[in-house]
């Protein structure tokens, strides 16, 4: 059935929305599937492991790995909202999602994926602290402090994907009930809505999602051009420093530069392949690569997980 022909079928008020996502041919399926798979399982047993060593590794109790716990906390539940559903899709003749379901999905993706902006806006001050006022790092950076920029993070991605979500939950579909998506996404469902005003709901949307976005990458920048100064003008103590900023500046330019690509460049430039990829990218690629990026890249990481397996192999012998 095409998609024009979806599209004109009279469905007033949709109780569900059919998704229309990658090719249905089996063997497809079935490498789309093991593939997802395999990276949900990487996502959730890497992002476990950061967490379980920062909890269990003295040394790493200190700042900069306590918003990494909620980074790896964060992932496990942006990844979570996406991908199961992707998975049990992969194989149904149908692939359909009902209209709270779209509407829920919408909420925590938007949710998490805020929550991870402002998250990673409050790391790249952590690091400037740390590399440019050493001295008063551990009083501008204390344990108050921390608990308030991961609660703002929390709440900001909250509120922001609170109001969206009411947006879209209020939007009337009376001409269809198809997305042609992998998954729920304001833009496509803002597409999909026959609304008079959904020019005015689309400008709402754009303008939390990008103050947001916007907000916590101008904050990252500004952060990284005090480190790049100081670590110019004062020397090797100071780079050797910067290279704890690399894993963070890895992790940022994959989830903001994927998003911006996705969200910035009008989707009728691009494909409608090329935007899955982009999607599937900074929804389930960026979860995935954060403990890899994490634990190649610092020596910290590599050095509590060289001491758990150390420790567990003591336990073995004994037992």
């Amino acid at each position: 059935v095409s998609l024009e022909s979806l599209q004109r079928e009279n469905v007033s008020t949709p109780t569900t929305f059919l998704l229309l996502g990658f090719s249905s041919a089996y063997k497809a399926q079935v490498t789309l599937c093991l593939g997802f798979l395999l990276i949900y399982l990487v996502t959730l047993l890497g992002n476990l492991l950061i967490m379980t060593l920062i909890c269990l590794d003295s040394h790493l109790h200190s700042p900069m790995y306590y918003f990494l716990g909620h980074l790896s906390f964060l992932d496990i539940c942006y990844s979570s909202v996406t991908l199961p559903k992707i998975l049990k899709d992969t194989f149904s003749p149908q692939k359909t999602i009902s209209f709270v379901g779209c509407v829920t999905q919408i909420y925590f993706f938007l949710c998490f994926g805020g929550s991870e902006c402002v998250l990673l806006a409050a790391m790249a001050y952590d690091r400037y602290l740390a590399i440019c006022h050493p001295l008063h790092y551990t009083t501008l950076m204390n344990k108050k402090i921390c608990f308030c920029l991961a609660v703002i993070s929390w709440l900001t991605g909250s509120f922001s994907s609170l109001i969206q979500a009411f947006i879209i939950a209020n939007l009337p579909f009376c001409g269809s009930n198809v997305i042609d998506h992998l998954f729920c996404e304001v833009p496509f469902l803002l597409k999909a809505s026959c609304s008079p005003s959904t020019h005015l709901s689309k400008i709402v949307s754009c303008a939390l999602a990008g103050t947001i976005a916007m907000g916590s990458f101008l904050l990252i920048l500004v952060s990284y051009i005090h480190i790049i100064w100081a670590v110019l003008l004062r020397g090797a103590g100071r780079q050797k420093a910067f290279a704890t900023c690399t894993s963070h500046l890895t992790v940022v330019s994959l989830f903001f530069g994927a998003g911006a690509i996705s969200y910035l460049i009008p989707h009728s430039s691009l494909s409608k392949d090329i935007h899955e990829v982009l999607a599937l990218l900074y929804a389930v690629v960026t979860p995935m690569m954060n403990p890899v990026i994490y634990s190649l890249r610092n020596s910290e990481v590599k050095g509590a997980i060289r001491k758990a397996l150390h420790r567990r192999a003591l336990e073995q012998r004994v037992s």
